[in-house]
């Protein structure tokens, strides 16, 4: 007797991979579609966080980006050990994010015009500053400085990285400078605080630009909330350390949504270099 034919069903994808929950609304949504609207949600326009790869894909100008410094990697300064040695989370982090650390720099074009930017990782080690961050973005601004390109840096971090210690607190100061001389040379810097952005990269260069624009609903501060209230004895407001209210109380100079960033980046660059003084263009 014949055996009956049997059809192979192609493997379904894990339901956790189709569908997606808003840490905003709880709606359920569909992953793709939420992706094909930048990762904001359609429902009530929360901003999920981006990876660095999906962050240039809906900024830079095609075909313009190219990477930095990439070689750059820190040991092991401190012999620091938690729970775990510091160089097995690195290798961990490594292996997960296939970067070396927590932010990624280079050239690209935003609307044609050409820019120095700096991503940071949110997945590599909650894109904590550590001194190869640090030189990084100093390097970044260093090499703007060369070229008179302004420079643009979207921040994403827990702050500085504990693992490292006192050295990974002295980068504030080192990126800090760097800015400092580029604005000396009259170039313009435009830091994006994406959520969450906190601890020493919101007490340094986060809160250092020409213009500071977040997107909706980004933590931005420096301690956490509770332990604030812990420290002070006081109930702290309604959204607070979100941009919204940050941009009430003078903090932030806009809130842009993602859809608009890219347009709202190509506009100001525009704007921000044909306005610097005729002596200092070159």
């Amino acid at each position: 007797m014949a055996e009956r034919a049997t059809t192979q069903q192609p493997p379904q994808a894990p339901a956790e991979d189709i569908w997606v929950k808003c840490p905003g609304c709880r709606e359920i949504a569909f992953r793709k579609e939420v992706e094909r609207n930048l990762n904001v949600c359609g429902k009530c326009g929360h901003h999920f966080r981006l990876t660095v790869a999906q962050r240039l894909a809906i900024t830079v100008d095609r075909g313009s980006w190219r990477e930095m410094f990439a070689e750059l990697a820190v040991g092991d300064p401190l012999g620091f050990v938690d729970s775990r040695p510091y160089p097995v989370r690195l290798e961990q982090a490594r292996k997960q994010s296939g970067r070396n650390d927590a932010v990624v720099v280079g050239l690209a074009a935003i609307g044609q015009r050409p820019v120095a930017l700096g991503l940071m990782d949110f997945e590599f080690m909650g894109g904590s500053m550590g001194v190869v961050v640090g030189e990084k973005l100093a390097r970044l601004f260093e090499h703007a400085l060369r070229r008179r390109i302004p420079v643009v840096v979207f921040s994403a971090s827990g702050g500085a990285r504990m693992q490292e210690g006192a050295l990974s607190l002295m980068q504030m100061a080192k990126v800090s400078s760097a800015i400092a001389r580029l604005r000396d040379a009259r170039l313009p810097y435009i830091s994006v605080l994406c959520d969450p952005t906190t601890g020493g990269v919101a007490a340094s260069f986060a809160m250092l630009g020409d213009l500071n624009i977040a997107e909706p609903g980004a933590l931005i501060g420096f301690a956490g909330r509770r332990v604030i209230e812990q420290t002070t004895n006081q109930q702290l407001p309604e959204g607070f350390q979100r941009a919204e209210f940050l941009l009430a109380h003078g903090m932030l100079d806009a809130i842009v949504p993602r859809p608009q960033m890219r347009d709202t980046l190509a506009r100001l660059l525009s704007d921000l270099m044909v306005r610097r003084p005729r002596a200092l263009r070159r």
